[in-house]
């Protein structure tokens, strides 16, 4: 019988989150504080409206998109391209929104359980669009949107 343990998951995400912490919440430049205030206020309603946004993907992910299929060419994107990849990378908007809408309630309370939730909402984010293949914008929307989560993390407790 083999004596490895299995991967403790939750100590990675601790250690990721102390490296961001220090990282984009104390050696970045600092947001104004007014700014932070600003966001704080507003981040239920932001993310509500994330939400709305991302529907679209999350019917298409249930196979309602298939209704609007005939729009993917108009905009540019081919046929082709909704391969395995896509349909992962939706999986990871699906896991995104969901941790935004139980984030919503805490969010108004400035919780630092919907802090956290917001955390685990953008790391899905970035994981489903590496998975599609938009590492650029991954990395871009990553770093940025982790940026204003990690300044903003005082204002929740």
């Amino acid at each position: 019988m083999s004596d490895t343990k299995a991967p403790d998951y939750k100590s990675a995400f601790g250690q990721l989150e102390k490296m961001l912490d220090e990282y984009l919440g104390k050696k970045a430049p600092a947001m104004p504080e007014n700014a932070k205030e600003t966001l704080a206020a507003f981040g239920p309603y932001i993310s509500i409206i994330s939400i709305v946004i991302a529907l679209p993907a999350i019917t298409a992910i249930l196979g309602l998109g298939s209704i609007l299929s005939f729009m993917g060419p108009l905009a540019g994107v081919p046929y082709m391209s909704f391969g395995f990849g896509y349909y992962i990378g939706l999986i990871g908007i699906i896991v995104s929104v969901v941790f935004n809408g139980l984030a919503i309630p805490g969010l108004f309370k400035r919780t630092m359980g919907a802090w956290r939730f917001m955390y685990y909402a953008t790391l899905a984010s970035f994981v489903g669009s590496v998975i599609q293949g938009s590492i650029t914008s991954a990395l871009l929307g990553g770093l940025i949107g982790m940026y204003v989560l990690f300044q903003l993390k005082s204002k929740y407790k």
